[in-house]
């Protein structure tokens, strides 16, 4: 039995079936460029998948060395990478800047960091394990543009449109473009240096052969807008940096926009942290001591046991503890299948995230009904759950040597948690007016009741509903 074939049967014994069967088509029929930084939501959608199922299994696989995982920081605008890494912990900028859009943007987790999955060398080499070797335009697809900028099939020929002049440029050379500069907006871009150069044509058009140079460098400093009218131009590229250059001149008009501007969803790194499989996997291989990293929006549920000292007194430490152990396991496997994640567990308490609201929502209805059927079949009220949810920014981090999040965020959703009665879920205004949220509020035939509440710690009285 090869290599593959033996890490795909492991790969079965903790993934879903269907799922690894897709994966081992995928990496026996694909050709190159779909083996390279892998859409995983992309791939589900395509091969009538579940996300969740499909997410676990490459992580699972990526476990097992069938798949690299990559964390790429994105251009909110272009969608460009502008930065590519095994781990998350080289996320460490204040600031990232991309040199086509000319902006500056301070990462977060939420659409600014995606994660992908390339084959590993080990079991398919493809074009991209060298992409020294991959053509001008297969080098924009596969490594400048990230896997949520829905490129067309001929993208080849679209750029024929919209590119003037390119020219493949090893380091330590020069070449010389001659060409027609039409009155638009026009840059020079290189894609594996990322150096930019602006030229806003415009004016009188002219005869005379225009000519300037640009240095290609690692650095790639932002050089300022050149004014030049249309006609001809001469120019000259240098390659002072110790890589191959692919640099092109775009017009920067609307076919352009057309051309990168359709995209689809993809797996962001915040929705990676929330979800179980991962925390599972990697539990304290994600960030560094001392990374913060931002999350624009967040939600978490904390759960707490009504009552949890008197039953240890009424049914003694032997029976509360089996069954406040059920407890964690019935929460923890409704928590997953709602794509969110256990964050940790204190004494009879859970923490928990989600990557929206609705799905925090769900999850404490399933809870409520699931923590009913357990009572029901031992003929008592055991056990009580109190369920408290908040939505908001928060900071990721690493507190007693696991990835956890803080904030005011935090506070609150465990402030609204201890407002909370038996049976009852409590849910910030931000959860509520959700508009997923209300719509699964609605489906369940729920009546949420307003109220103010003036919690510890917060300086204003927050709107929070009771969902009895």
């Amino acid at each position: 039995m090869s290599d593959v074939l033996t890490l795909l049967l492991a790969l079965r014994q903790s993934a879903d079936g269907g799922v690894v069967d897709a994966i081992e088509r995928l990496i026996a029929e694909a050709p190159d460029r779909e083996l390279n930084r892998i859409n995983v939501l992309s791939f589900a959608a395509k091969n009538g998948l579940d996300e969740e199922k499909t997410i676990a299994a490459f992580l699972h696989a990526a476990r097992l060395g069938l798949f690299d995982l990559s964390w790429n920081v994105l251009c909110p605008g272009c969608g460009g990478v502008l930065d590519a890494s095994t781990t998350l912990r080289s996320v460490n900028r204040d600031e990232y800047c991309c040199a086509l859009c000319a902006a500056g943007y301070e990462p977060t987790l939420d659409e600014m960091v995606e994660v992908t999955f390339t084959v590993s060398p080990r079991v398919r080499k493809i074009a991209a394990h060298e992409p020294d070797k991959l053509s001008m335009w297969e080098y924009d697809r596969q490594m400048f543009w990230s896997s949520g900028v829905d490129l067309p099939e001929d993208f080849e020929h679209e750029v024929e449109d919209i590119v003037l002049d390119s020219v493949e440029l090893p380091p330590g050379e020069r070449a010389i473009l001659s060409l027609q500069l039409p009155p638009e907006f026009v840059i020079v871009f290189d894609p594996v240096t990322h150096s930019t150069q602006f030229i806003d044509v415009k004016g009188e058009p002219t005869k005379e052969r225009q000519a300037f140079s640009i240095v290609l460098e690692e650095t790639h400093p932002q050089h300022e807008t050149l004014t030049l009218h249309p006609g001809p131009l001469r120019l000259a590229l240098e390659n002072h940096s110790g890589k191959r250059a692919l640099p092109a001149v775009w017009v920067a008009g609307q076919k352009l926009h057309d051309l990168i501007g359709h995209r689809r969803p993809f797996l962001t790194a915040k929705r990676l942290l929330t979800n179980q499989t991962f925390r599972d996997i990697y539990r304290t291989q994600t960030l560094d001591i001392d990374q913060r990293l931002k999350i624009t929006s967040l939600t978490f549920l904390f759960t707490d046991l009504k009552g949890s000292t008197e039953l240890y007194e009424r049914v003694g430490d032997l029976v509360a503890y089996d069954l406040v152990r059920t407890h964690f396991k019935v929460l923890q496997d409704i928590v997953a299948s709602e794509a969110g994640a256990v964050v940790k567990t204190i004494g009879d308490a859970v923490m928990a995230t989600f990557p929206t609201p609705d799905r925090a929502i769900s999850a404490a209805v399933r809870m409520r009904e699931a923590m009913r059927k357990l009572n029901e079949e031992r003929g008592s009220e055991d056990l009580l759950l109190k369920i408290g949810i908040h939505e908001g920014p928060c900071l990721a981090v690493m507190l007693n040597e696991r990835q956890d999040y803080f904030g005011q965020t935090v506070n609150i959703a465990s402030r609204v948690q201890g407002l909370a009665t038996s049976r009852a879920i409590f849910a910030t205004g931000t959860v509520v007016e959700d508009p997923e949220t209300s719509r699964f509020i609605k489906r369940q035939g729920l009546h949420p009741m307003a109220q103010k509440a003036a919690l510890r710690g917060v300086t204003d009285e927050l709107a929070v509903y009771e969902i009895p």
